[in-house]
């Protein structure tokens, strides 16, 4: 047993966070301006080396903490990306996760001390190794899952008006959405919460805000949007 493990190369095991999140009233992506080596000022995700006391999960919420400051963040495997020469420094195959983030709780001044930067999804500047394969492979994942799921209330703030949650999942999805349709079917999950405060940053008249209850969501709650 001993030889089966010591006659086969070794490699390096890395993590990568593809990190969403709401910057300016757009979905967004955070990237870092890299300021090291390899590939030094060029475009990239957040990563590191799985460590031998973790497991690759464990080393996605590190690397997503060092970098944002939060924990308990959802967060999803997109997948291993292992092309030989993806990395230039050395045979490393990578997990990539995406997660979905709060912008009004994370910490800015960790993400200026990495040089990071929100980036609009619809346009992100090219990314190097092969990050670009894992930023399109978790937008799909993602367009797929919050079809079914509602894990974009984890992008949006605690109270959020309609359009707000309609502008989201049309930024998700990459095209308009009917707003009568998506209203009633707003309308038809009573784990959306209408609260007796209103919005007037869009207009005079206002707009009501709502809050996810999570409390009210369970698995015989209908979702599908």
């Amino acid at each position: 047993m001993i030889d089966f493990y010591s006659n086969n190369p070794k490699f390096y095991v890395s993590v990568d966070c593809i990190i969403f999140g709401i910057n300016k009233g757009e979905l967004s992506l955070l990237l870092l301006k890299r300021n090291f080596e390899p590939a030094k000022g060029k475009w990239s995700l957040m990563g590191g080396f799985v460590q031998e006391n973790e497991s690759v999960d464990e080393a996605a919420k590190r690397v997503l903490q060092e970098l944002t400051g939060l924990e308990n963040v959802y967060m999803e495997q997109v997948g291993a990306f292992g092309k030989i020469e993806r990395d230039p420094a050395g045979r490393v195959i990578s997990v990539a996760y995406y997660a979905l983030i709060n912008t009004d709780s994370y910490d800015e001044e960790r993400v200026k001390e990495h040089n990071g930067y929100w980036a609009p999804i619809n346009q992100l500047p090219q990314l190097y190794f092969d990050h670009q394969d894992m930023v399109v492979m978790a937008r799909n994942q993602m367009k797929y899952k919050v079809k079914s799921e509602p894990i974009g209330f984890n992008l949006l703030p605690k109270l959020f008006t309609l359009s707000q949650l309609q502008s989201l999942y049309e930024a998700i999805n990459g095209g308009p959405m009917d707003k009568r349709n998506f209203r009633k079917r707003v309308s038809d999950m009573d784990f959306i919460e209408k609260t007796n405060l209103i919005d007037k940053t869009g207009s005079r008249k206002g707009a009501y805000l709502y809050k996810f209850n999570r409390k009210a969501y369970g698995e015989d709650s209908k979702f599908k949007l």
